[in-house]
């Protein structure tokens, strides 16, 4: 089983990151004033400010967090990173990428929160915790590409990016944004999804996001793959995945993977649930931090021309990219 990411070695730069009791979460207020960016009743965070033109909510981000991940952090040749937007299946291949480690043991996902398995690298705590992980690393991030560690260019670090329909990650931000307290009220949906084709959203535009990370296909150190490849094949995608990383595990070892990394034993796991969030940062009766893990629920909430919104402006930012994509 790999060291436990929460035994820190080596010295932390001085950023201004204060302790807290709550652990991994904790309020960093950003230097530079809120700057309003359009949509004001969208579902912007009630406090948060812009680096390089993208937006972050003052809560667990700061501009030198930022500017240290940009500049200065330093990636290693053995990190496995694990990127998605917001909302497109981050925290099921966090689970799946934990379990391919632990060669399908379930005992390091069952006993260790997952932010600290692989911690977010570009929010205040998670840095802390990343700087002080024991190589090999396993780190998530959010981050758009322009704002990817420069170290990152010339190293042999993995990538894997998980990318989702937008219509489900849409849906899905919409109901996270009203109980987790980034956030303000998200509001009527059609304001909602104005942001989102804006990119007045935390993370920026979805569509920039999915069009620069994909622009790295082809390179060996690169694996993308969808939400719905995952839901469709889950045992097939993780094949798929441990043959990128270069890892062989047996059939039984793969099983595993596939067991503990389903939606239901992910549900019932405290270290993967969300329930250790601290209520102060969400509201666990307006939300559940893994709520349904399914595609296609947009077809719930949004109208015909909401969704046809989408669909036309995938296809115009979208197009060049010459791929076919499992909900198109």
């Amino acid at each position: 089983m790999p060291t436990e990411p929460y035994k820190y070695i080596g010295a932390i730069p001085k950023l201004r990151m204060p302790k807290t009791a709550l652990g991994v979460f904790h309020v960093v207020a950003a230097e530079t004033p809120a700057q309003a960016i359009g949509a004001p009743e969208g579902v912007m965070a009630a406090q948060f400010f812009t680096y390089k033109g993208i937006p972050f909510p003052c809560l667990e981000y700061s501009p030198e967090t930022l500017d240290y991940v940009d500049r200065q952090f330093q990636v290693q040749d053995d990190d496995i990173f694990n990127i998605t937007y917001p909302k497109a299946g981050t925290n099921w291949m966090l689970e799946i990428l934990s379990l391919i480690r632990c060669d399908g043991d379930p005992s390091w996902v069952r006993s260790v929160l997952n932010l600290r398995r692989a911690p977010w690298i570009e929010t205040n705590r998670g840095l802390q915790i990343a700087l002080r992980y024991p190589p090999p690393r396993l780190l998530s991030s959010h981050l758009p590409i322009q704002l990817f560690p420069r170290s990152f260019q010339g190293s042999q670090a993995k990538v894997i990016y998980t990318l989702r329909s937008p219509k489900d990650v849409l849906v899905s931000l919409y109901h996270f944004s009203q109980a987790l307290h980034l956030y303000k009220d998200p509001g009527p949906m059609d304001a909602f999804l104005q942001d989102f084709l804006s990119g007045n959203l935390h993370y920026g535009s979805w569509f920039d996001h999915v069009a620069g990370w994909l622009g790295l296909r082809g390179q060996k150190n690169f694996f993308y793959i969808t939400y719905e490849e995952l839901q469709q094949d889950l045992q097939g995608s993780v094949v798929r995945i441990c043959h990128f990383l270069g890892k062989k595990l047996s059939e039984e070892q793969i099983s595993s993977v596939v067991k503990n990394a389903s939606f239901q034993t992910m549900r019932e796991n405290q270290m993967s649930n969300g329930s250790q969030i601290p209520d102060e940062y969400m509201d666990h009766q307006k939300g559940q931090y893994l709520r349904k893990g399914v595609s296609g629920d947009w077809k719930n909430l949004l109208s015909e021309e909401q969704s046809h919104r989408i669909t036309t402006m995938s296809c115009e930012q979208l197009h060049g990219l010459g791929i076919a994509f499992p909900w198109d």
